[in-house]
């Protein structure tokens, strides 16, 4: 993944998840998760790193704002 950028966390509340899942449903349930909690950038393009174990993809959230589902 790429290194995270500052502009990600200038600001309290501003968070950056790195979710390795064994497989892409529980990825994306992760990812759902986090979005009913929080405002997050959405859905993450799901990746494979050769040599790497599971399916990786990062989350940015604002814990500050709820999510989109109640």
């Amino acid at each position: 993944m790429e290194q995270i950028n500052e502009q990600h966390l200038v600001e309290s509340g501003l968070v950056v998840f790195d979710v390795t899942a064994a497989d892409e449903e529980t990825a994306l349930q992760v990812m759902a998760a986090l979005e009913r909690l929080w405002a997050t950038s959405g859905t993450a393009i799901l990746r494979r790193t050769p040599g790497v174990p599971g399916i990786q993809a990062r989350v940015y959230a604002d814990t500050r704002r709820s999510g989109g589902a109640q």
